[in-house]
Formats: C-alpha cells, structure tokens, sequence
C-alpha cells in the first residue's frame, strides 16, 4: 500500500496510449500535429490526455513543482514597433518576478496555426500566456480550445475570452481627427488598417465618431497593411484626388510612406494636404515634417499585462495590482499639420 504522504504518480504517455487504444507512437504524432492521423484516433487521444490531465514534462524542475516560471507571449504582429516594445517590457517585468519568457511569432493567423502555437505553448509547460494577436480570428479561436492556463490579450475589444490590457484607441483616433478638425480641415480621409484587425477597427471607430461629432461628411476609408510601402503607394494614387485636405492614417508607417508618396507626386504636407499617424514610433519626431500622431505608452502595456497575469496565476484580484485606468493616448503635434490653404 503507498505511503500516505506519497506523491502521486504523473500520468505518462504509455497511460494515454493505453487509455486511447494506440501505441504511445501515435501518441507522440498527436502531440507534435504530425498530419498522418486520422481525425478520429486523434481525437481519442486527445480525450485520454483530457481525462487524464496529462502533459510531456519540459523540464526536471516540473517533477517536483509543476511550475517552471514560463510565461507564453503569442505573437502576430508583424513586426509593428508597439508591439515589439510591449515585448522587451513584458521579458523585463517577467525577470523582476523570476520568470522567463518564451515568445512564438505566428506566420499566419490561420485557426490550424494559432491552435499549433498554443498547442505548442502548453506542450512547453507555460504558466500563463499573453496573446499580442489582436485579430478577431485569433480570439474565435482562442475561445474554441481548452486552454487551462490563465492568459491575457493586448486587444481593444471585448469578449476575447481572457482578461485583456489595452490603450483607448478609439480614443486616441478621436483625438487625432478633431485635431484636423480643430485646424479647420473638413474633408478628412481615413487611411485604415487590415480588416479583421482589432486596432484597426477601434481607430477607424474613433474617426468615424470624431466626424459625426463635428457633423463633416465621411469619405470611404481606405485598407491598408500596417506598411510604410503600402502607405507611398496610396499617397501616389490618392494624389490624383482633389476630394479631402487632410489624412488621419492609423498607424505610424503607413503615415510616413503617405508623406513620402505625396511628396513624389508634388504635393506638400502639411502645405497642400495635412497628415496625422498613430503609435509616435521613435523615428516620427524625425521623418521630414516630423509627424503629429497619438503617443501609445506600449512598454506600460506590457508591464500590466504582466502585472494582470501573474495576479491570475497567484489568486490575487487583478485590480488591487492593476490600475484599472486605461493608459490614456496623448496626441502629440509636430510639422505635418497645419490649416488647409
């Protein structure tokens, strides 16, 4: 009979193969998404390693206290500078408390990859994941899977599933377009982001609001990449047009390239056509017109999220070690605006 104060052994891939009906092979294929399986001997295998509650051991350490200190960041960001700030912050705030960070940069948003880094993530034995993918397919399938660690997203919608940390970005584009209005400017184009982009979305929002509020007409926005390139091209092309005075584009890069395409086509900014951005990247405040755009704090992003998922993984309320306030957007004016001539 076992000694009462014996720990109990961990479940190991021999029992869910037993469990399931397979050789601990096929399980072994299952864990590393090999694409020979058949539908359903994956799916009893993934039920044996639910009843279970069995996952590879990374790590010695994980023997003795199942915890290794590991925090997951899930990225698709596509190397945007806000992003990436929050994650130097967030690998920071993690060595302070003793944690390490290991960080997937998704290729796609496909649901097949997202559920492989997550899938992944949990095979590395995270503690906690934070999602920096603020795609709204992203989060459809995030609620989809059975994910029994705590995790927080850097998003701007609600109903992500999970705890989220986030800017007021609709906000921040409000303010950004009554700057224009403020300046007299009365048709104002919108230089959007991807569909299906959560930021995207909360700036477009904030434009839209903004023009209602002065009672100006909209003019149809137009998608963009998040790129400076995609930006010179529309700047280009929109040159062509005698139907706006000002651009609020909503991000950094894309504002940049607009000023670079306007300036290839003879137009002058802000003499001709004021630009305003978003994110106040390093190199904004050192383009030719320095750019007006909204200050985001993204490495105070990242120390929250941090902050909000370890209170999750300590049982602590995440608002007694979280400021509940949003990090409030700041717009900071530069050279690339000025009244329409």
């Amino acid at each position: 009979m076992p000694n009462a104060t014996e720990r109990p052994r961990m479940p190991s891939i021999r029992d869910v193969a037993r469990l399931a009906g397979v050789s601990h092979q096929t399980v072994s294929r299952v864990l590393n998404d090999h694409p020979s399986i058949r539908d359903e001997t994956k799916q009893r295998v993934l039920d044996a390693i639910r009843q279970l509650d069995y996952r590879p051991n990374a790590a010695a350490r994980a023997l003795v206290t199942s915890r290794l200190n590991l925090i997951g960041v899930l990225s698709a960001t596509v190397g945007e500078f806000g992003p990436t700030a929050s994650v130097a912050a967030i690998e920071e705030a993690a060595r302070a408390e003793d944690y390490s960070v290991t960080t997937l940069n998704l290729p796609d948003t496909t649901p097949e990859a997202i559920g492989a880094a997550v899938r992944q993530l949990l095979r590395e034995q995270v503690d906690g994941i934070i999602v920096l993918a603020p795609q709204v397919r992203v989060f459809h399938v995030l609620r989809g899977m059975a994910i029994d660690v705590p995790f927080v997203s850097l998003q701007t919608a609600s109903g992500a599933g999970a705890d989220s940390v986030s800017p007021d970005q609709l906000e921040g584009a409000r303010m950004a377009t009554r700057h224009l209005v403020a300046l007299g400017h009365e048709d104002i184009l919108h230089l959007a982001g991807p569909q299906d982009w959560i930021e995207a979305d909360s700036r477009m929002r904030g434009y839209l609001q903004a023009l209602r509020e002065a009672d100006l007409p909209t003019i149809p926005p137009i998608r963009g990449d998040w790129t400076a390139d995609f930006g010179h091209y529309a700047g280009r092309e929109l040159a062509r047009r005698q139907d706006f005075t000002a651009v609020f584009a909503a991000n950094d890069l894309m504002a940049i390239g607009l000023v670079h395409g306007f300036r290839d086509a003879g137009l002058d900014v802000p003499g001709d056509v004021s630009v305003v951005g978003f994110d106040d990247i390093p190199v904004a405040a050192h383009v030719w017109p320095p750019l007006t755009t909204v200050h985001v704090d993204f490495a105070e992003l990242g120390r929250r999220a941090i902050a909000r998922l370890l209170a999750a993984l300590r049982g602590v309320d995440a608002a007694d070690v979280v400021d509940a306030e949003r990090p409030a957007p700041a717009l900071i004016v530069r050279d690339s605006t000025s009244s329409p001539g």
